[in-house]
């Protein structure tokens, strides 16, 4: 099959999918090379973005999807009436970012960067698709391990996890921060006795 015969075809599936769907199974199913279906997807994308669609096409850890543009999310809501989500909780965030930056990881080594039990949260990530469960770490009590999932990077517009922010670096923060002189500290509390 030709280009122009693909890219309505490799379009319908996409769509009809509505789901995440690998550049393998399309190459696998159309019988054609995966470069060719690559190089046919970024066209696709490149399409959509050029006419400025209403939707575009984004590439999620080796797979392709659909997504809306965020700019009409409102009108979408209003005429579907679908239900407002209720948003992440700073806690949940927080755990998130652990999780992401650090998988896999057990539920004691957020609760150790967190300093607090997050039993709770990471219930709710799992519940939400974000996290699950990757296994078991080889200890005593084997205890769980947990990473994102293709709906966190979905969520965030993310390809890979390797397009996640970097961390600010500590140290330079720290150093650009002026210290006090002994003058300035003269009368004041230590909080830290």
């Amino acid at each position: 099959m030709n280009t122009m015969t693909l890219k309505p075809i490799i379009e319908a599936i996409l769509f009809a999918s509505g789901e995440p769907v690998e550049t393998e199974k399309l190459s696998e199913t159309l019988g054609t090379e995966i470069e060719d279906i690559k190089k046919i997807l970024e066209e696709l994308a490149r399409d959509y973005d050029e006419r400025n669609s209403g939707f575009s096409l984004i590439p999620i850890g080796g797979k392709y999807q659909f997504t809306t543009r965020p700019q009409y999310f409102e009108y979408i809501r209003a005429v579907l009436e679908t239900k407002r989500n209720n948003p992440l909780s700073p806690a949940a965030f927080e755990v998130l970012a652990v999780v992401a930056y650090n998988q896999p990881v057990t539920k004691a080594f957020i609760e150790q960067v967190r300093g607090v039990d997050c039993g709770g949260v990471l219930q709710t990530l799992c519940q939400r698709g974000l996290v699950e469960e990757n296994g078991r770490l080889d200890l005593p009590g084997r205890p769980l391990l947990y990473g994102t999932t293709d709906v966190f990077l979905r969520c965030f517009s993310l390809n890979s996890l390797a397009d996640l922010p970097p961390l600010p670096d500590k140290d330079a923060k720290l150093e650009s921060v002026p210290l006090p002189d002994e003058d300035q500290l003269e009368g004041q509390t230590n909080f830290s006795d």
